[in-house]
């Protein structure tokens, strides 16, 4: 098919339209080995090229800083890591919720990245309201919905607060890999699970729904 002289032709779409996915995986590993290394204060957009074999025009077309980069692709990784299938069960939901996030938390270059990433967004506050926008905000939405899904199923008391349990969720795994830098035994995660649903006022499909409804009443005593 020949094109029509009488049209112009079509621009090849640049920048982000044409990476392809091994060079968006390229210099996502360019951008955390950068950051692992040098930290962010000394991250440049240069080395990240250089790094991952692209140009620098080719990251300025899809990010007009570093700040920008950085949040993109750190919020890329811990998104995707939020993401929860309906295991059926809110049990199964919290497990494997825990799972996914102690599996990142103990990667190599974990606790290196995101203590320095805490640090820098103190300072700079371009850097922490992209982190909260590309990272945070969506994690915490991901993960409310496992909540939700657990009130859905009656496993979950309806008035649940759910910001105070999103908090409870994360925070204890982040506390003992990324702060306190402690490792954790096999059945750690089943523990935990066990305290947060506990925390949580979780109860099986067929109790009685309603706090009150649940106390044994004292008044009554054993026939």
């Amino acid at each position: 098919m020949t094109n029509d002289p009488g049209r112009p032709a079509r621009r090849r779409p640049a920048g982000a339209a044409v990476l392809r996915p091994h060079l968006t995986a390229a210099i996502t590993e360019a951008v955390f080995a950068e950051l692992a290394e040098v930290g962010y204060g000394r991250l440049t957009m240069e080395a990240v090229a250089r790094r991952a074999g692209v140009s620098k025009p080719t990251l300025y077309r899809r990010w007009p800083a570093k700040e920008a980069m950085v949040a993109a692709v750190a919020g890329d990784v811990v998104t995707a890591v939020a993401d929860v299938p309906d295991t059926g069960s809110l049990r199964g939901d919290v497990g494997h919720y825990l799972a996914a996030t102690a599996g990142m938390l103990r990667h190599p270059l974990a606790s290196r990245i995101i203590p320095d990433l805490l640090a820098e967004a103190g300072r700079a506050s371009g850097l922490a309201d992209a982190l909260l926008v590309r990272a945070r905000d969506v994690r915490r939405e991901k993960a409310a919905e496992l909540l939700r899904r657990g009130i859905a199923r009656g496993e979950l008391p309806p008035d649940l607060p759910v910001q105070l349990a999103l908090d409870l969720l994360v925070g204890p795994l982040f506390w003992r890999l990324i702060i306190a830098r402690t490792p954790t035994g096999p059945d750690h995660l089943d523990r935990l699970t066990d305290m947060l649903l506990a925390a949580f006022g979780a109860r099986g499909p067929g109790e009685v729904s309603g706090r009150s409804g649940d106390a044994p009443d004292p008044s009554r005593t054993p026939g």
